[in-house]
């Protein structure tokens, strides 16, 4: 069976290397990214590049999304130069950005009106899983569109999950955004008190770790954080913008969620230090502010 064609937008951190799995898998790949000079590796290695959204769709029989945030999103799919406008009914559009829930359906019901069927895929993993095709992908929309590109999400990822209808998949990326968001702000207060009462704090990483404790962000970020290492996996820029999300579909919900807004105002501390472009792991840098102390002290 002839391998569909796969048209690509948004080569980022997480997207230029899911793109590049996609390659090595043989699928016939189209991109586009807003920044053209991002697109010269890919197009090197064997993808056609495209002058518009609207082109690769043209050129595709699937087409991915992969951008900052909701507005980005709207503007790739909808905008002038749009999917939209090159669309064909037998289309399908998965996007794996995180976005509003409420935009995601509101997308997913205008391409309805083209014939085309869009899933919402949303990824959990950082750089290192969208590299290692270990992502966890979350998917809501139509399953026979899900089942259609299974094949697709199995290039990209190990756990892979159809959540249910349209938004689900970025409802489900939002709870998850919530539970990582508090466990980095647990990981940096149980250290702080560590070092506050002077103990060696790597042999307090490798008990809890083993314990109760252990997750997968006291496992990658507490020894970072220990370090002062605050090169990038994920930036704390990404994870507010993720959690204005958050705290905006709980308002639309009229769920308070009195944690995330905790830790949301932590990292606008974060921030304020003109540290936006940090990995998630700077989320230290409020508590030694509060405790007046380094990590290390």
């Amino acid at each position: 069976m002839t391998a569909k064609k796969i048209g690509f937008i948004g080569l980022g951190v997480m997207g230029k290397p899911m793109a590049l799995n996609l390659l090595k898998a043989g699928y016939p790949l189209t991109i586009w990214n807003r920044t053209r000079s991002k697109m010269d590796e890919v197009i090197a290695l064997g993808a056609s590049g495209a002058d518009s959204p609207k082109e690769v769709a043209e050129k595709s029989d699937i087409v991915v999304t992969m951008v900052t945030d909701s507005p980005d999103v709207e503007e790739v799919i909808l905008g002038p130069e749009g999917v939209i406008h090159g669309a064909h009914p037998s289309l399908i559009l998965i996007d794996m950005s995180t976005i509003s829930p409420t935009v995601a359906r509101k997308l997913s019901e205008e391409l309805s009106k083209r014939g085309v069927k869009m899933l919402d895929a949303p990824v959990s993993g950082g750089e290192v899983g969208a590299k290692e095709a270990t992502l966890s992908i979350m998917i809501g929309g139509p399953e026979e569109a899900f089942m259609e590109c299974l094949p697709i999400f199995r290039v990209l990822g190990k756990r892979i999950t159809h959540m249910g209808p349209s938004g689900m998949g970025q409802t489900t990326k939002l709870c998850n955004q919530v539970i990582c968001a508090l466990n980095i702000q647990a990981v940096a207060e149980g250290l702080m008190l560590g070092a506050k009462a002077g103990i060696d704090l790597r042999k307090l990483l490798d008990v809890v770790t083993a314990g109760a404790a252990g997750s997968w962000m006291l496992s990658n970020l507490g020894p970072k954080m220990v370090d002062r290492d605050f090169r990038p996996g994920f930036k704390i820029k990404h994870q507010q913008k993720d959690l204005r999300l958050v705290l905006s579909f709980a308002a639309e919900l009229g769920l308070p969620l009195p944690g995330t807004a905790l830790v949301h105002q932590m990292l606008r501390a974060v921030e304020a230090e003109g540290m936006g472009d940090k990995g998630t792991q700077a989320a230290i840098v409020a508590m030694e502010k509060l405790a007046g102390a380094k990590l290390t002290s």
